[in-house]
């Protein structure tokens, strides 16, 4: 008796937390209130956000429009946009949409992130993954007015997966999937141009993801699954696959990406867990 109503509590959260039309945009209700929830945007300001326009030189990734937070569309630095607070075990529930054939993505149990540092001249051809670990090794050491910032962290997948190249070769690249780790259970995205609602659980290394209230990935951040793809993405880069592997931070930012890619996010609202 007590599972079923565990269970029926948990149904009822989900209903009441991915419902996408929401009589007032960007704010909690009562219900979410004495629950526990609270607000990351309040659809304005980028209060509560480590904005990028306000630093030296300033960032132009992110912009506010009609009540979302705005991913531009190759800016001149491309990075995320990170909470001021960190979290630990969490609920995090958002809305989002993409432009036609574009990719996002929200960053959790962030371990660390650095600007990708530039090649030396005559420099032989290297991938991604090289770049990355070049640039642990060898740290910018100034805000570059031009640049990738790359975040290391576990990734809720965003994309267009009709149109993007990415999503279209990899299920693993596909929305709601857990990147590059775990594919998602089912196809459980609207049509792009609609928003969808997103919910992400974590408690420990157990992560669900939901998608219009499907739960779309149900695994661990240190599951056989998700091991695997980390040493297959970053085998030729060994901090940043000790990073995610061993996760030595448990308190850490959530962020947006910005994948040089318009996307848009509101009702973005958060609940820690004991």
């Amino acid at each position: 008796m007590l599972k079923l109503v565990g269970l029926w509590c948990a149904a009822i959260s989900v209903l009441s937390c991915c419902a996408a039309d929401r009589e007032t945009p960007n704010a909690l209700t009562a219900d979410e209130k004495r629950e526990g929830w609270t607000l990351l945007f309040d659809g304005r300001t980028m209060n509560g956000w480590d904005d990028p326009r306000m630093k030296s030189p300033p960032g132009d990734a992110w912009t506010i429009e009609d009540g979302c937070l705005k991913a531009s569309r190759h800016p001149h630095i491309t990075e995320d946009l990170f909470t001021k607070d960190t979290f630990g075990d969490f609920e995090l529930v958002f809305e989002w949409r993409i432009s036609p054939g574009g990719n996002s993505g929200v960053k959790y149990r962030i371990e660390d992130h650095w600007f990708i540092a530039p090649k030396d001249s005559g420099a032989p051809r290297e991938t991604f993954e090289h770049s990355v670990e070049r640039s642990f090794l060898h740290p910018v050491s100034q805000r570059p007015a031009r640049g990738q910032d790359y975040v290391i962290g576990f990734e809720y997948q965003i994309t267009d997966d009709t149109r993007n190249g990415d999503a279209k070769g990899n299920l693993k690249h596909t929305a709601g999937a857990l990147y590059d780790m775990v594919a998602p259970s089912t196809p459980a995205t609207r049509p792009v141009g609609e928003f969808n609602t997103s919910r992400i659980l974590l408690r420990g290394n157990h992560v669900e993801h939901w998608m219009n209230g499907v739960k779309v990935v149900d695994s661990a951040l240190d599951s056989a699954d998700a091991l695997r793809g980390i040493e297959t993405r970053w085998r030729d880069a060994p901090h940043v696959y000790e990073l995610l592997a061993k996760q030595p931070k448990k308190s850490c930012a959530i962020s947006l990406q910005n994948h040089d890619d318009a996307a848009w996010f509101r009702n973005i609202r958060i609940r820690r867990l004991n």
